[in-house]
């Protein structure tokens, strides 16, 4: 199964709490009511990365979905441009973002 990791910063001024209120409300619920999804979760990074003290990163996500394409369909879709939309212009920095698609190793 295709896996996306995300790793973002965010927007100078933005609260954590207010984006993590967001991710529980609003993007957690997006991922529940789309089948293809097998598995969402928004990680806080703790203190600095080691080797990277100085990146600024803030938070890492984990995409588990049954198929890649059609992951990328729901996210073109208006109510995945919605939530995209949203989160770039209120919460992260989309140029400071890091985005790596895996493939889990059985």
């Amino acid at each position: 199964m295709p896996v996306k990791i995300v790793i973002s910063t965010l927007k100078p001024g933005v609260n954590p709490d207010d984006y993590e209120r967001w991710v529980r409300e609003r993007d957690y619920a997006y991922t529940r009511s789309h089948s293809n999804f097998i598995s969402y979760q928004v990680h806080r990074i703790r203190g600095p990365v080691e080797g990277m003290a100085n990146a600024g990163w803030s938070y890492v996500e984990r995409i588990e979905v049954k198929d890649l394409d059609q992951h990328r369909r729901d996210l073109a879709s208006p109510d995945g441009k919605a939530l995209l939309d949203e989160l770039y212009d209120k919460f992260l920095d989309r140029s400071k973002g890091i985005f790596i698609t895996a493939d889990v190793i059985e």
